[in-house]
């Protein structure tokens, strides 16, 4: 294999010395001379972003640390996709679209300089951590948000009044937006071939690592870290992507950890491109909304999904699947198995048609309507949550065939089953320390067998578990 270092391209890898033209000349030399490995050695590189090109393996050896540039200049705006939807937002500090045969190896560290760009949210900073903050920047006194610059807090009034212009995206029209359009640490897009081998990814500006539209891809031995109170900080996005394995790897974020997407709403019905054949094994996840997260843009389709081999410890919500009225999609042939959770905040299993707050009503089936169905949760352990099970789908279109199969929870509430059809219970066993142990409304097919959990079954006339 052919090795161009980029000490040998100019790289100084002092932290101080901005080295962005010596990544861009080695890895322009190494696609040029048919592919090889970009190599950085030991050090502190400061840069603007880096474009990878196909067959290059930028390879960072351990102790190395490449720190991207806190000035925003450096970042210019351009078309994208970001929660779903198309929009304008800066240049992600490590980036590609439509490579093949690309790596990111090696021990080293990425960090985005994130606290740079992030908005903060008084009531998850303490005393003293406000008190640093706010020494510089902007406070936005009705939401109690401290803001890096007063252009970002100004930012999402005027994105939204483009929105409703109905005009053409164009990054010229973003221009004085753009400190709020934070970048993700890395985005590639439209890949094939690609594999990220254990480096470390840490305080993004937004999401931390997003692929979209990506095809066979590994993602193995990393750790990518958030602070908890970071906003938008989610750990790995698969945004519509194919042929998916994810193992070996270790996550604590301010968002969702390990999220499966497919798009939002009318874009990402119009694209039809679902998010599937994806294996996630032997991850652990610390802080973080949701461990394992589908949703709640997956309006292309989900399926094809296995979860095994897992550790969560204190996420919000363990495994998480969530939509609403409005996105449309089918999520479907999914099976999680031997996870084991500790310390879960709120569901250990949560399957959610209601994400945002919405009537009761029913609403004509369409094309806005989301679909769940063909979900099992088999050898599955919590020591503490607050609610063991929720499976709530909406009235027009139940949740339909979950089974749950030697799960063994403890947590305050029990199980919660809404609106769905052919739920079966086996072997679960739910120590739950307030009443009730069930509650049913609108489930027709309720299958239990060899079910244990204290108190009646609310909805079903009072029986309690083992009655039914």
């Amino acid at each position: 294999m052919k090795v161009f270092s980029v000490i040998d391209y100019g790289a100084k890898a002092d932290g101080q010395t901005k080295d962005t033209l010596a990544f861009e000349r080695a890895i322009a030399a190494c696609a040029e001379a048919g592919g090889g490995r970009v190599r950085v050695p030991v050090g502190q590189y400061l840069t603007g972003p880096i474009r990878l090109r196909s067959h290059v393996e930028l390879h960072l050896e351990r102790d190395s640390l490449i720190t991207f540039s806190r000035d925003f200049d450096d970042y210019p705006l351009v078309e994208s996709d970001y929660e779903g939807e198309p929009c304008v937002r800066c240049l992600s500090p490590l980036s590609g679209e439509e490579l093949v045969g690309i790596r990111i190896t090696g021990e080293g560290t990425f960090d985005g300089q994130g606290e740079a760009w992030r908005p903060v949210k008084r009531w998850k900073m303490t005393d003293q951590q406000w008190a640093d903050i706010s020494r510089g920047g902007v406070i936005e006194a009705e939401r109690d948000v401290w803001w890096p610059t007063q252009a970002a807090m100004q930012g999402e009034a005027l994105i939204e009044k483009l929105k409703a212009s109905g005009k053409p995206l164009s990054p010229r029209d973003y221009a004085p937006a753009r400190d709020f359009l934070r970048p993700t640490l890395v985005k590639f897009s439209k890949c094939r071939d690609l594999v990220i081998d254990g480096p470390t990814f840490r305080n993004s500006p937004a999401w931390n690592v997003h692929l979209l539209l990506c095809e066979d891809v590994i993602v193995r031995n990393v750790t990518i870290v958030n602070p908890w109170f970071s906003s938008n900080g989610d750990g790995l996005d698969l945004d519509a992507c194919r042929n998916v394995t994810v193992y070996g790897s270790k996550f604590d974020c301010g968002d969702d950890a390990i999220c499966i997407k497919s798009g939002k709403n009318e874009a990402g019905r119009k694209r039809g491109r679902a998010c599937e054949n994806i294996v996630i094994e032997n991850c652990q996840v610390l802080h973080g909304h949701g461990g394992v997260t589908i949703g709640s843009e997956m309006s292309g389709g989900v399926r094809n999904v296995r979860v095994h081999n897992c550790i969560f410890h204190g996420t919000d919500i363990g495994l998480r699947f969530k939509s609403t009225r409005g996105r449309g999609g089918v999520v479907e042939n999914i099976e999680m198995s031997n996870v084991v959770m500790h310390d879960i905040k709120h569901d250990a299993i949560s399957l959610n048609l209601y994400y945002w707050v919405q009537t009761p009503e029913p609403e004509p089936v369409s094309e806005r309507t989301p679909v769940f169905r063909g979900i099992a949760f088999r050898n599955i352990t919590c020591d503490g949550a607050g609610r063991a099970i929720e499976v709530r789908g909406l009235p027009e279109s139940p949740i339909e065939r979950v089974t749950f199969d030697n799960i063994r929870m403890s947590s305050t509430a029990g199980i919660v089953l809404s609106d769905a059809r052919d739920v079966a219970l086996s072997n679960v066993q739910v120590t739950a320390t307030s009443a009730p142990a069930i509650h049913v409304n609108n489930v027709r097919g309720l299958k239990v067998d060899l079910a244990d959990a204290a108190g009646p079954v609310e909805g079903l006339g009072g029986k309690r578990v083992g009655d039914l």
